[in-house]
């Protein structure tokens, strides 16, 4: 097993954990609370969808504020006019180049 693997079945197994915590304290709560009693139903219910959405929210803003980033600090690139430009420039140095080279290749033998 690669290590991509074992970070795969790791992230796979805790997904599977967080899931099976998240709909036994969501919808199961009143028959675990004599094991847990951390708070009321409501209040643990609210916490349980809370939490989610903040995460949910503050990572959709890291994105933005990633893409952000990468656009102000990436240069601009070359507006096209250079490039065809360039480009016609080099097509016109190969086909001066290509003569040049057909007289050394008639040489040559």
């Amino acid at each position: 097993m690669s290590k991509d693997q074992a970070i795969g079945g790791a992230i796979f197994i805790v997904c599977l954990l967080v899931a099976v915590i998240y709909i036994a304290g969501m919808f199961f709560y009143p028959n675990i609370k004599p094991y847990l009693n951390i708070g009321t139903e409501e209040n643990v219910r609210y916490w349980l969808v809370a939490v989610p959405v903040l995460i949910a929210f503050v990572a959709i803003l890291f994105i933005g504020a990633w893409i952000g980033w990468t656009m102000a600090t990436t240069p601009p690139p070359k507006p096209i006019e250079e490039i065809t430009t360039e480009i016609e420039e080099k097509k016109e140095e190969m086909k001066a180049e290509e003569p040049s080279e057909a007289a050394e290749k008639k040489k040559k033998p």
